[in-house]
């Protein structure tokens, strides 16, 4: 693992062994048979999650030492500085899981061009294609310049990797962001285009249509591209029954307990699950984040569960590990035995990479920047009706004037957006979406800090900081790889 640089070459051969570059590349198991493919593209997404930016957001905040503990690498997520090391929880840990999945696809891609399978494999390499653009554009959103609608986007990208590697160290450029924006788009399209229904035995673990259109969706949130996102967010339910696909915590989720709502949260029958991930996480853990000095705490709690612009809260699932330490709870994990004798392993959450009420939270963002404020006050709706218990469409139903009390402005476009961008962030509390939105609207995130004798101050992370753009594995510089500006 020490040969680890950018991008780790994973291969499984039959018996399921993992061989890295530090063997000689004519020695690795051959990918020769479209069953080889498809089981290769199971590696072909993130294995950790991007749940750190979490902490870096204003979703976190000081608990004090009082009542929790101070760990790494939350605290220096928290007060935006760049963790050592690549282990739990940290952005490097991210980084090298996404090159592995990019190795993935592309000795998937290499294999499909060399062999001559015909049609059966033109649905995996349009899955490998997705799978690849959605690594990179992760890895662009969290370590290179935030990408500008109409900008010149010439600050630093992200290496681009779309060969398999021939050599242990490559040596690669991380070219500009509106070039890694353009070779995502080309794999997007590209694989949009190969994908049918049906290919996968459990689609939802897959770059299926419904997930591919989500993922367009959000690229092109960020480029943007209103009309494309409105187009595939639609293309997800042609039938525009979003309602019946949303997770309905005010609706038929409404009777489930703590537990069971954790369980259905991460279930790949569940309609609001488009594309769900196997990723190792102690984030949500009490020696994660759950009980860490900066986390999801009393102030933050009570905004998130507070009144929201419809007049009433939405339906949340907290997790207390004893006052003020709170997670939203999103997320049932799973823990893999490597030693069950001496109880030691490894836990693992199924994490939702993409889910319907994100889309439709999308679309309704195209409509107000279109100014479209009928069809984005209904999407709107759908979401909050599915959120609150006994909603009512007279009384709950958002128009621009609740929105403008609601977020005191005045202009109808600030005012609407401005409480999109609430609603997600109660919605969406723990599932990295707020960063996302952070980073898009420019918005500056404070934090807080009290110190013994409880006096509290604050810290803000402003628009333009290079802090907002997380750095690299210094190991990188290996390959030439030039660091993040600090």
């Amino acid at each position: 693992m020490k040969k680890q640089i950018i991008y780790t070459s994973l291969l499984l051969t039959l018996a399921g062994c993992k061989k890295y570059l530090n063997e000689n590349p004519d020695n690795r198991a051959e990918i020769n048979t479209v069953d080889q493919v498809a089981k290769l593209l199971v590696t072909a997404y993130p294995d950790r999650t991007y749940l750190f930016n979490e902490t870096a957001s204003d979703n976190s905040e000081d608990r004090t030492t009082i009542a929790s503990k101070e760990r790494q690498p939350f605290t220096d997520l928290y007060f935006w500085r760049d963790p050592d090391g690549t282990g739990d929880c940290t952005p490097a840990e991210y980084w090298l899981a996404c090159y592995r999945a990019i190795a993935s696809a592309n000795h998937a891609l290499d294999a499909i061009d060399k062999n001559n399978f015909g049609d059966k494999a033109l649905t995996y390499k349009g899955e490998a294609l997705l799978a690849r653009a959605y690594a990179h554009h992760m890895l662009a959103m969290h370590f290179a310049a935030p990408y500008v609608p109409g900008g010149p986007n010439t600050g630093m990208g992200i290496p681009y990797v779309d060969k398999p590697e021939t050599v242990v160290f490559q040596q690669y450029d991380r070219g500009t962001v509106q070039s890694v924006y353009d070779r995502i788009e080309q794999d997007l399209t590209d694989g949009l285009k190969l994908l049918k229904p049906g290919s996968w035995d459990v689609p939802k673990f897959h770059f299926n249509p419904q997930a591919a259109h989500a993922f367009a969706a959000r690229f092109y949130l960020f480029k943007g591209d209103w009309d494309k996102v409105i187009e595939q967010v639609s293309a997800i339910l042609p039938d525009n029954n979003f309602y019946d696909n949303l997770h309905q915590y005010g609706g038929n989720l409404w009777s489930l307990s703590s537990d069971e709502i954790l369980a259905e949260n991460t279930k790949s029958e569940r309609p609001f699950n488009l594309l769900l991930a196997n990723t190792q996480s102690i984030y949500q853990r009490k020696e994660g984040a759950g009980a860490n000095r900066y986390g999801y705490g009393e102030k933050v709690k009570n905004e998130s569960t507070g009144t929201t612009v419809f007049g009433l809260p939405f339906r949340t699932n907290l997790r207390n590990f004893g006052e003020p330490n709170y997670t939203p709870g999103k997320y049932l994990e799973y823990f893999y035995y490597t030693n069950v004798a001496q109880g030691t392993g490894l836990p693992y959450i199924m994490m939702p990479l993409f889910t319907v009420d994100e889309a439709l939270m999308n679309r309704a963002e195209a409509h107000i920047q279109k100014a479209n404020y009928p069809l984005a006050i209904a999407d709107l709706n759908e979401l909050g009706r599915a959120r609150i218990h006994d909603y009512n469409s007279v009384n709950n139903g958002l128009t621009i004037a609740k929105a403008k009390t609601f977020t005191g402005k005045t202009d109808d476009k600030q005012a609407m957006l401005a409480a999109l961008l609430d609603t997600k962030k109660r919605a969406f509390v723990l599932e990295g979406i707020r960063w996302m939105d952070i980073l898009r609207n420019n918005l500056p995130v404070k934090h807080n800090q009290i110190n013994n004798s409880g006096t509290e101050t604050f810290i803000e992370l402003p628009a333009g900081d290079p802090r907002r753009v997380f750095q690299l594995p210094r190991e990188v510089t290996t390959s030439d790889v030039p660091l993040n500006p600090r």
